[in-house]
């Protein structure tokens, strides 16, 4: 018995049937960081998995809360998507009409990550008006954020272009100013200029709500290593990461799951996968 507090955390993840075993990986990398703090699972899907069972038993098992959460076919029936971009991509822009209204708090996940330190410091940041905090892949300085305003005309902003991968939501805050109608007439409204759909209109809508966190330790993009090693003057190479990043992002198209992936995280994600998909 100890008397320490346990904390809740709660998390959130979009997936459909094809991304459960990789949903699996990153979950377990998450409890093997998590200590004295209990984490509760909130996964938003279409229809209900059809590896159910399998994922209560696998979450029973890491000991960790799964709740499953339909959102259904209507929400984002018009919305555009696309192999890489399935509609599953759009729930995060309204996880709060979806999620209980006692939580306060979330962190949405991409399943396409690896957890590989401690992420409260994250979790427990003050966020106070904002909507979210998330982080910018500014590899190249500011040009693509420029770039990417001028294509989204909000050039007055001052924010950066953020990625969704990782995005710590104030549900109170987001429960204020998100609408549904406002979403889908902006993504009716900009159809032709979308790119990363959700990323766009959540950037196009909420960029200047959002707070900045640094990519390096809580969103690392793994096909810029070498990018960022530059940046940093050869300071961030695979030892600091190892030791520093808290979440592993294996964002486009080259999976770490493919036989074909030559990244310089391929071991690493295989040994997780190893684990996670063979000892639980």
């Amino acid at each position: 018995y100890t008397t320490e507090r346990i904390q809740l955390m709660n998390l959130l993840f979009s997936i459909d049937d094809m991304y459960v075993d990789h949903f699996k990986v990153m979950l377990y990398s998450l409890v093997r960081q998590t200590k004295n703090r209990k984490l509760e699972i909130y996964v938003l899907q279409k229809t209900l998995l059809k590896r159910h069972t399998e994922l209560i038993q696998y979450t029973q098992n890491l000991e960790v809360g799964y709740h499953p959460i339909i959102v259904g076919t209507e929400v984002f029936a018009q919305a555009p998507t696309t192999d890489r971009y399935p509609d599953t991509i759009y729930y995060r822009l309204l996880a709060h009409k979806f999620l209980p209204e006692t939580l306060d708090r979330i962190l949405y996940l991409d399943a396409d990550m690896l957890c590989l330190n401690d992420f409260s410091s994250l979790y427990d940041m003050e966020l106070g008006d904002q909507l979210y905090a998330a982080a910018s892949h500014n590899t190249d300085g500011k040009f693509l954020d420029y770039v990417n305003k001028l294509r989204l005309k909000n050039v007055e902003l001052e924010s950066s272009y953020f990625n969704t991968g990782v995005l710590l939501m104030n549900l109170p805050a987001i429960r204020k100013v998100v609408h549904q109608q406002t979403i889908l007439d902006y993504m009716m409204q900009n159809r032709g200029r979308l790119i990363l759909p959700d990323q766009d209109i959540l950037n196009g809508l909420y960029a200047n709500l959002v707070k900045p966190i640094p990519d390096e330790i809580y969103n690392y993009d793994a096909r810029y290593s070498l990018i960022y090693q530059l940046k940093s003057r050869n300071e961030w190479d695979l030892e600091w990461v190892i030791n520093h990043t808290v979440f592993l992002h294996f964002a486009g198209r080259d999976k770490p799951w493919k036989k074909d992936y030559r990244g310089r995280y391929s071991g690493l994600y295989k040994f997780m996968a190893k684990e996670a998909l063979t000892k639980n």
